[in-house]
């Protein structure tokens, strides 16, 4: 079945997001793969390019606490603007570190790290966001939304940058994201107020920790997390890829998450059969193992044309398992507790990407390129099926009884708040 569009034809707010994302995220992943590439010139490491996702790692673990917090009570709209324009700046720095006549790595870390931090503080309010403008049982179709979103700046824009970084100059590319953020904060501006929920409650400590406890007492959510960060700590390849570009051709930096994101659009524009599939939790737990063996093979194999479609298989996977962990959040997380565990989501899918992209660097600095995929692999397919064994009712899962969960608690939170007034 081919993708369902439902939540573009019926609601404004998300077309305007969608197209204003769309925009800005294509200028976003040329910096994305141009930062890598100008560390990897500069310093001759792939140690070093691993070392860029451990500074954003930090700020991003930081932040998101505050960023779910604040999700939850504040003004949505405006927290998205001041965190766009943030990362606006961010792109202006380094955009003006690439004029220099020798560019500085610390300005490097400094800009990641700056634009992780601001993203933890923005993920949860635009996940917030969604919840209160799309119906519940539309979010299958959101998230493959999303990921068409996401591919299409995923594939055409590492492929771009690429040939501009080594073709040009890397100003060229951050110059061009620095324009495309105007799309986003243009949709930010035009979209309709959408207010707390109703008695929200003040960020506090005591608030994140009541939404810890909330996501560590459901398996179901606790698999999502440790699933996704086991296959991509062990598997995650991004660190390497301005190494692979030295074997196969520095064109061919870019190419490598485009054929991931190609893999991804794939999965998306075919996800129609997704929203009739309950077991969530199986699923997460197949396409990560998947996605494991594709980066495998990815290792194994010797020219660029099979390393690419491997490549397209890892992307295929691992948008499968994300479809169905996005279904599981924003199906069945009370919308009182949606901002705060969005953080939490984004720092179990950033975790695996940044610490093992930093890890598959450091590896192959001592073992080579291919040792570090194909060991990556494996680890990867024995980690997941481990967690997976730790977590039967996770495997168990099934959506349907998932929303009953959210509706059964969001009735009686909104019992206990009118006992509360009554009492007063």
């Amino acid at each position: 079945m081919l993708i369902d569009i439902s939540p573009l034809r019926i609601s404004r707010d998300y077309r305007l997001l969608f197209i204003g994302q769309l925009v800005s995220f294509f200028g976003s992943m040329m910096t994305f793969i141009v930062v890598p590439w100008q560390m990897f010139q500069i310093t001759g490491s792939s140690a070093m390019v691993g070392y860029i996702y451990l500074a954003e790692f930090v700020p991003m673990v930081v932040l998101a606490f505050f960023g779910g917090a604040l999700a939850d009570f504040v003004d949505k709209r405006r927290m998205l603007r001041l965190t766009e324009f943030g990362q606006a700046t961010a792109s202006i720095l380094l955009l003006v570190n690439s004029l220099l006549p020798q560019p500085t790595v610390w300005i490097l870390f400094l800009c990641v790290a700056a634009h992780a931090g601001l993203a933890a503080l923005q993920r949860p309010a635009f996940e917030s966001f969604i919840q209160k403008i799309i119906p519940a049982e539309m979010m299958t179709a959101v998230m493959a939304l999303n990921s068409i979103r996401w591919s299409i700046g995923a594939i055409i824009s590492p492929a771009l940058a690429g040939i501009v970084a080594t073709q040009f100059h890397p100003s060229v590319a951050y110059a061009f994201d620095l324009l495309t953020f105007g799309a986003t904060i243009a949709a930010l501006y035009m979209v309709s107020a959408v207010p707390s929920p109703e008695n929200a409650e003040r960020p506090s400590w005591d608030g994140v920790k009541r939404a810890w406890n909330y996501a560590f007492r459901r398996q179901e959510l606790v698999g999502t997390y440790f699933i996704d960060i086991a296959a991509m700590f062990f598997a995650m390849p991004q660190a390497l890829y301005p190494a692979l570009a030295v074997i196969y051709g520095e064109n061919y930096v870019g190419f490598f998450p485009a054929a991931i994101a190609a893999g991804a659009l794939i999965a998306s524009l075919t996800s129609g059969w997704t929203k009739n599939i309950h077991r969530h939790g199986v699923m997460v737990i197949g396409a990560a193992v998947l996605w494991g063996i594709a980066i495998f093979f990815f290792g194994l194999v010797d020219s660029l044309g099979p390393a690419l479609l491997m490549l397209v298989a890892a992307g295929f996977f691992d948008m499968i398992s994300g479809i169905f962990r996005g279904a599981i959040w924003n199906q069945t997380i009370p919308n009182f507790l949606r901002g705060r565990l969005a953080s939490i989501e984004m720092m179990s899918y950033l975790t695996g990407p940044m610490l093992g992209s930093a890890k598959m660097g450091i590896v192959a600095e001592k073992v080579g390129v291919k040792w570090a995929l194909m060991s990556g692999g494996i680890l990867c397919v024995v980690a997941v099926i481990g967690s997976a064994l730790f977590l039967p009712k996770f495997a168990a899962y099934d959506g349907r009884e998932g929303v009953k969960q959210k509706e059964i608690e969001e009735a009686e939170r909104a019992e206990m708040l009118r006992v509360s007034e009554a009492e007063f």
